[in-house]
């Protein structure tokens, strides 16, 4: 999904701003500053890269590439300028261009069709399941056509999409498999790590990522030694060695700066996620019984959430967004337009109607505040403050339809 971050609430030491009544204002999420001991071991590793004043490529780059292949359980990883460049130039590699269509979810960041539309081909955007919120094989099938060169399924919020019966449909076809993983990163699904199960798996580092790093950033993880090698040529120019052009590339590199800041994060990861784990299933046990509020449903049992963004369901959002601004606690919404209503889109004709269960989520979709080192005492605040709206709501409701 490209760079489709969630909005950041900090201030600048660091600490949730104070709200009148004596508690602290809940972000929806908490940068790396609000770490004292992360951020002292950050700011040590970008002075290893500055006094070697190597900053393009090179040792660190190459040091997280090596890390983070492993820890996706693939051949290859090659870092690239964003999440964005990671989808584009993962097609590029993958041959997918004009005459070409690319199945996409209109329930994603706009850099998943984005990325289609830098690669020369034609999104074709389709509707996702009500209660997932994701693409399904089933929906795939419906869509595929003699054009379609590839399925882009999107592992939104964090959880991830059942990929078995998506790959099995679409091997026989010859139609490639491209993770779109920039908001699940660690997440497992069969006990694979996503990016790892279709042709390659793209990553976003933007900071609010579960794995983020101090600026964009992005990575293309694959078992395909010649797509990883194309890769590497079309992130910088398509030379080597220097001043000799193998095609026509560009500047799309990941920088030794964001390279170090990742390789210290990395290691953290797995506790961050599954911190976000329990507070996601705390969160959602609370808001279990909620009355016009549906927290997002527990993954399958093969499946997985990291929780990148908690986002619920709510019957008035606009309402429940206001009452929690005045209770200190940030909210946002992902995404309010799906792509096939986006202005950048119009000339795929799919107006209003079109794609039913991704326009309902647009209007009703909320997302609350998660992220590691939110306290059990925060997390009920927003409980209680979801639910007190849910049932004023509900209680206006019924009250609407007495005689």
């Amino acid at each position: 999904m490209g760079n489709g971050h969630a909005p950041v609430v900090s201030t600048g030491n660091g600490h949730a701003a104070s709200m009148g009544n004596g508690h602290a204002a809940i972000p929806l999420t908490r940068l790396d500053n609000a770490d004292p001991y992360l951020l002292e071991e950050l700011i040590l590793a970008i002075e290893r890269v500055a006094y070697a004043g190597a900053f393009t490529l090179g040792e660190e780059v190459e040091r997280f590439e090596r890390a983070f292949a492993d820890y996706c359980g693939t051949d290859h990883a090659v870092g690239v300028s964003s999440g964005t460049d990671a989808l584009a130039l993962a097609l590029r590699a993958s041959g997918v261009g004009p005459d070409d269509e690319v199945i996409v979810p209109a329930n994603s960041f706009v850099a998943t069709a984005e990325a289609v539309t830098l690669a020369g081909a034609r999104p074709r955007l389709v509707d996702v399941d009500p209660v997932t919120h994701l693409i399904t094989a089933e929906i795939v099938e419906r869509n595929l056509s003699r054009r379609t060169r590839c399925v882009i399924p999107v592992h939104l919020y964090g959880r991830t999409v059942d990929l078995a019966p998506i790959v099995e449909l679409t091997r026989d076809r010859g139609v490639a498999v491209l993770e779109d993983a920039c908001q699940a990163h660690g997440a497992l699904y069969r006990d694979r790590r996503v990016g790892s199960i279709g042709d390659a798996g793209c990553f976003s580092f933007y900071p609010a990522k579960n794995l983020g790093g101090w600026g964009d950033g992005g990575a293309v993880v694959t078992n395909d030694a010649l797509l990883a090698d194309r890769l590497r040529l079309l992130r910088s120019h398509g030379e080597r060695p220097r001043y000799h052009h193998r095609l026509p590339g560009g500047t799309w590199r990941l920088h030794a700066l964001q390279a170090a800041v990742l390789s210290v994060k990395l290691s953290r990861l797995d506790g961050w996620n599954a911190e976000r784990r329990r507070l996601g299933a705390a969160l959602r046990q609370a808001l279990e019984d909620c009355p016009a509020i549906e927290p997002p449903v527990p993954p399958a049992a093969e499946g997985d959430h990291v929780f990148h963004l908690f986002a619920v369901t709510a019957a008035d959002r606009e309402r429940l967004r206001s009452e929690l601004a005045g209770h200190g606690i940030a909210s946002a919404v992902h995404y309010p337009v799906p792509i096939h209503l986006q202005d950048a889109y119009a000339h795929l004709g799919m107006g209003l109607g079109s794609l039913p269960a991704a326009e309902r989520l647009a209007g009703r979709v909320c997302s609350l505040p998660l992220f590691p080192g939110m306290t059990d005492a925060q997390l009920e605040r927003v409980a209680e403050s979801v639910r007190a709206v849910g049932a004023a709501v509900a209680r206006e409701v019924s009250g609407q339809r007495c005689p």
